[in-house]
């Protein structure tokens, strides 16, 4: 198998034409070859055209359904000194982002595990090839096969706490913001560049290619952490969009391109990833450790904080994104109640078809959903079960307003209190929307 291998890389580069990518099919083969040689079946190796330095390494390994195994980077077999490539500003990037990642210039192959070198083999000698011009003998056969072994061997550690995970979420919605979505908005063509001028023209006039690229990334990032809370049975990158209130329009479109259709590869690749690091994390453990920590139970109301924390805490502290202690919440919404019995003459309070409700900036809607739930409990409580569909659909989608200033909260709020009206007795229909409205400062205000 190696020695057919070092045949094919040694006749390519006598062609005379050959560049890095006349390689690709030789590399691929020898890790299909490999893989079926030690009972790894359905392994897929995909490859990414060779646009740029920038975005996703060379090629993708994995399952051909959503498992991924990990990445390569190879580069032309005249880079002799790989330690020059692991210096570059490219590499540390994706040392970064990719846990199990191999660099190769078809001839040496380095294994890297979460950013550190764990393995490295020659298995020959490039110069033997430029010099005596014959396929040189391969070396360190068993060290190569045991350097795939440790590759293949690799799987996503399940995590456990808040931090971790929105660090993990955080790089790689970064990477999708900087290399992906940012090098697609720059050909001017494709479903990408359709979405921003969507976005310029029907939602927010004046936006940058820059911030749409950040808006958009957080979307999708923060839209699969909230699908995976009500996924049960596995989940990857398809099954999100089954997930998404049909409701929420916006998002149901957004989802659908990554879900259903065929996004670019290489914003498919890290899409596929952030989805993986979701599907192996403990979602109960977590959901008990926010509880625990007095941080509230629901994770989609108060996890948005700690991940913008780590992906863009200067977005945070410039727009005030700081989640409020779910007691803070519940006190505060009981004190109005009970303000709009005493003070305002209003007997049932936020239940009161009379009143209306304003959240200006509402974030992943804490407030207006706590308030909707003492609504619906003391309308059951005076008025019983029966008519709370109708009270919800008159009172709650009519009479409750919210604004927020960030995509991604807003997204969630939207998925939030979907999901929490099923809960309270009122599942939205294909025309039913809650008013929650997208707002920008010195703009204007647009309602999805």
């Amino acid at each position: 198998m190696l020695k057919s291998y070092v045949s094919k890389i040694f006749k390519t580069g006598q062609r005379g034409d050959a560049t890095e990518v006349s390689y690709y099919s030789c590399l691929s083969s020898l890790i299909k070859d490999y893989a079926e040689s030690v009972g790894k079946k359905g392994i897929e190796v995909t490859t990414l055209p060779k646009k740029t330095e920038g975005g996703n390494p060379d090629f993708r390994v994995w399952d051909g359904k959503e498992k991924i195994v990990g990445y390569l980077e190879a580069k032309d077999p005249s880079e002799l000194y790989l330690d020059q490539i692991e210096t570059t500003e490219q590499l540390e990037r994706y040392l970064g982002i990719f846990p199990n990642l191999i660099l190769t210039n078809f001839h040496e192959f380095r294994l890297y595990r979460d950013g550190q070198q764990v393995d490295r083999v020659l298995i020959s000698r490039p110069l033997i090839a430029r010099k005596l011009k014959v396929a040189p003998p391969v070396e360190k056969e068993k060290e190569f096969f045991q350097l795939l072994e440790k590759f293949f061997a690799f799987s996503f550690p399940a995590i456990n706490d808040a931090k971790t995970l929105a660090e993990e979420l955080a790089k790689r919605t970064r990477f999708l913001r900087d290399e992906i979505i940012s090098e697609e908005l720059k050909t001017g063509k494709g479903r990408i560049a359709g979405f921003y001028e969507a976005f310029k023209k029907y939602l927010i006039g004046g936006l940058t290619e820059e911030d749409f690229a950040d808006l958009y990334s957080q979307t999708i990032t923060y839209g699969l952490f909230a699908a995976r809370t009500r996924s049960e049975n596995g989940f990857n990158r398809r099954s999100a969009f089954h997930l998404i209130p049909p409701t929420i329009g916006i998002l149901r479109d957004l989802f659908k391109y990554i879900s259903l259709e065929d996004p670019p590869p290489e914003m498919e690749w890290i899409i596929d990833d952030i989805s993986q690091i979701l599907a192996a994390t403990d979602v109960k453990n977590i959901l008990h450790r926010f509880f625990r920590e007095g941080k509230g139970k629901d994770p989609i109301i108060h996890f948005y904080e700690t991940f913008l924390a780590e992906y863009d805490p200067e977005t945070r502290e410039r727009r005030g994104v700081y989640y409020t202690p779910e007691p803070v919440v519940g006190y505060i919404v009981r004190s109005l109640h009970q303000i709009l019995k005493e003070e305002f003459n209003r007997p049932d309070g936020f239940a009161s078809t009379s009143v209306t409700v304003l959240d200006p900036a509402a974030g992943t809607l804490t407030f207006l959903a706590e308030a909707a739930k003492l609504a619906v409990d003391e309308f059951v409580s005076k008025y019983g079960e029966g008519s709370t569909e109708g009270f919800i659909k008159e009172h709650i989608l009519q009479d409750f307003y919210a604004f927020e200033l960030i995509m991604a909260p807003y997204a969630v709020g939207h998925l939030k209190m979907g999901f929490l009206l099923e809960e309270l007795g009122y599942k939205l229909k294909k025309d039913d929307r809650f008013k929650l409205y997208f707002a920008v400062p010195h703009l204007r205000f647009g309602q999805v």
